[in-house]
């Protein structure tokens, strides 16, 4: 027999939750075959198998509470073929395109030649397999047992939802457990309402004259790098040159201490089936736009098919954070500990504005900077935010350097 181990968290996880076992006793097992999925506040953690075989036993059900090395399971070695082996890395590693779609075709028995394919290199995404769901008729009980969300931790909020929809009565309630993220980031909120002394001051940008940069530069800028060129490149580039002129808003306390750092690492709010996660642009003030905006993207993606590492979204001074992009017009963003200030952009509207003694329809964007006050002056915190709408109302400053 030989154990299926929890993998060695790291310092910042204390422990994590079985989410889903992907194979039950007796189900054959290839090597490196995703076998279970541990919840933590931060990342879903896959264990797969060193080495083909056969499951034996689960110790561990899913919904408890795992620590580090903990045996999960056993497996007995052996058991599988060399083509079993083949064909499963070719249908599933390879022409399958992450995690996430692997695992809700494993949950719905189904194999990649039956779905159509739009991902990069004919792979099948979550939202393939999620089109070739709906068009499956719902007609048994069977057939709507197969059709179902997962009821992992994870997902087990939208599928409950789903529940109550279809319920003939409109009072009917039901208990769901939070995710593992989710609590954390409810705790974390509540932590920085309770410990910190939060303000928020707020302002207006301008957004024309990068709109217009956009429109004259957008095909050479996505020729030459690859990518396409965002806002929040723009933003990044503006807060690390605002966090250089006002350092108390890229330092953090620790006690009764100030720690001003000598780095900007800015963090990016990205939204996720999971929930808000906020991974760190490392050194942002060397990169590039193109490089912020690929960063970015691959951030997404990684976020989408829950792929982010612990590593990812550890550390950071600083945090951006874009609730434009769900139509919001104005918020007051909530702190990241130990973090003393956040970011908030919102959504571009057209508004009648005074320029000049005339009035003009403009393109304009609510700026929200929510601050610790215990370390933070109003004064500096205007000032800060001021730099940010001068910097990106005249984005020449940002490519010159002053």
């Amino acid at each position: 027999m030989t154990e299926i181990k929890a993998p060695q968290f790291p310092e910042s996880v204390a422990d994590g939750t079985l989410a889903k076992w992907h194979k039950k006793p007796g189900d054959t097992i290839a090597r490196d075959e995703l076998i279970v999925d541990i919840e933590t506040d931060k990342v879903v953690i896959e264990v797969v198998s060193p080495a083909e075989g056969i499951l034996t036993d689960q110790l561990k059900k899913e919904g408890d509470v795992i620590h580090s090395l903990e045996v999960l399971g056993h497996y007995a070695l052996g058991g599988t073929t060399e083509k079993t082996v083949t064909i499963q890395s070719s249908s599933i590693d390879e022409k399958i395109s992450g995690p996430a779609a692997r695992k809700l075709m494993a949950e719905n028995n189904l194999i990649a030649t039956q779905i159509a394919a739009t991902g990069k290199g004919g792979r099948v995404t979550k939202e393939d397999v999620r089109n070739h769901l709906q068009k499956i008729p719902v007609t048994s009980s069977a057939s709507k047992t197969q059709v179902e969300a997962p009821k992992s931790p994870s997902n087990i909020v939208a599928s409950s939802i789903q529940t109550l929809l279809d319920a003939t009565s409109q009072r009917e309630e039901k208990r769901v457990p939070m995710t593992r993220l989710r609590a954390k980031v409810a705790e974390r909120l509540l932590e920085a309402k309770q410990n910190t002394a939060m303000l928020t001051t707020f302002n207006e940008v301008n957004m024309q004259p990068i709109m217009t940069m956009r429109k004259n530069y957008k095909e050479a800028f996505e020729k030459a790098h690859g990518v396409k060129l965002g806002f929040m490149s723009f933003f990044v580039r503006a807060a690390v040159e605002a966090l250089k002129r006002f350092p108390a808003v890229n330092a953090s306390i620790d006690d009764y201490d100030i720690v001003y750092h000598g780095f900007y690492d800015v963090g990016v709010a990205v939204s996720s089936d999971r929930g808000l996660v906020v991974p760190i642009l490392r050194d942002a003030n060397r990169m590039s736009f193109s490089e912020i905006e690929q960063k970015i993207i691959e951030f997404g993606a990684k976020a989408q098919d829950g792929k982010l590492s612990i590593e990812d979204m550890t550390g950071g001074t600083f945090t951006i954070s874009n609730g434009g992009v769900f139509g919001s017009l104005l918020s007051t963003p909530i702190l990241n500990p130990p973090q003393t200030a956040i970011l908030g952009m919102h959504k571009i509207q057209d508004r009648p504005m005074a320029v000049d003694g005339q009035v003009k329809i403009l393109p304009m964007m609510y700026l929200a900077l929510s601050y610790d006050h215990r370390l933070i002056d109003g004064k500096e915190a205007v000032q800060f935010l001021v730099t940010i709408k001068e910097l990106i109302e005249d984005p020449s400053k940002l490519l010159l350097d002053i």
